[in-house]
């Protein structure tokens, strides 16, 4: 839990309380709004005198019968506010031009016109006032109580609303699937065939790579198996074994198995070297086009098969989607 800070110097301080302030104000404010819609509904304004008559008589003549006077003074401080923090604003240099600060605070000014649809944007600068305070790590509203079961309710409500539009955004996906004749052609056509040549060079400069590096990191390794090969061949060949019994034959047979090896190791080294070679890059290039010709074929079949895929990836999709999250989140 990160911990709030305290003010470390004058001007903080006074912004502090002065926000405090409004707050407190906002609030009281709020309320006697509140409070004076009440007393205007008949049924409630008769319970309240019924119970409290010298309280009912006392608001009515002292504070109902003056509440536009009394709205004006709370709008008089609300006004203050928003001159005294444009001011701020244009001596820290705060945005752009000096005239941005009603705009960006377009609440705090609305909320100043005495009016009833505009007094509830009162609202918002006790909001506004709150993240300020919040991004100033003065307070923690995270910790708050109603904080946190409103961004519960916020979450779940969020989830289910996007949960809905995502399985409806698929279900729409998956029925233009169905009704789509040419889908695999339309994708050949229009996604894969204008990057055939992009797609084919990457294909060949990758089997090229792939194939360099796999012999040079085991070129060794490589070596040693043709010799062993060569070696095993050679020792389970009849002939070899008859030449072996005459006089100065094991020597020859060894200088056969040994030139033999060598001559078999030259012809993998160069063969697997010339994987490089521009001869190569073009037998790459010529068996990828091939390939990639005979994998952008499409027929009937194909098209039902690749229909098929994407519709149960679909449904895979709303399966995932479907599952409720902040069932296990606030369990």
């Amino acid at each position: 839990m990160p911990a709030t800070r305290t003010p470390s110097s004058a001007r903080e301080r006074i912004h502090l309380w002065w926000d405090l302030f409004i707050i407190v104000l906002v609030i009281a404010n709020l309320a006697l709004l509140l409070f004076d819609s009440l007393f205007l509904i008949p049924p409630l304004n008769t319970a309240f005198e019924a119970v409290t008559p010298g309280l009912h008589a006392a608001y009515e003549q002292n504070i109902h019968a003056n509440f536009l006077s009394i709205d004006l003074a709370f709008v008089a401080v609300f006004l203050l506010d928003v001159l005294a923090g444009w001011a701020v604003a244009i001596a820290e240099r705060r945005y752009h031009r000096w005239f941005f600060y009603p705009f960006v605070h377009w609440y705090d000014v609305l909320g100043c016109i005495p009016l009833s649809g505009f007094r509830l944007l009162r609202v918002l600068r006790v909001v506004s006032l709150l993240f300020r305070l919040q991004r100033l790590e003065l307070i923690d509203v995270r910790q708050w109580y109603v904080y946190r079961v409103a961004a519960k309710y916020l979450d779940i409500l969020l989830e289910e609303l996007t949960d809905r539009i995502s399985l409806r955004m698929l279900d729409n996906v998956q029925q233009q699937l169905r009704d789509s004749d040419d889908l695999s052609s339309s994708v050949i056509e229009r996604v894969v065939e204008p990057r055939k040549q992009a797609l084919i060079q990457e294909i060949s400069q990758r089997l090229e790579t792939m194939a360099g590096d796999v012999y040079t990191q085991n070129r060794d390794d490589t070596l040693r198996y043709v010799r062993g090969l060569v070696s095993r061949t050679l020792a389970e060949s009849p002939e070899l074994q008859r030449v072996s019994r005459l006089p100065m034959g094991t020597q020859l047979t060894k200088g056969l198995e040994s030139s033999l090896s060598d001559l078999a190791c030259h012809l993998v080294d160069e063969a697997l070297v010339g994987l490089r070679s521009k001869e190569f890059s073009a037998l790459v290039g010529h068996l990828a086009e091939s390939g990639f010709d005979a994998w952008s074929r499409t027929d009937p079949r194909t098209e039902q098969i690749t229909e098929q895929v994407l519709i149960d990836m679909l449904e895979l999709l709303k399966e995932r989607i479907a599952v409720k999250s902040w069932h296990q989140k606030y369990q």
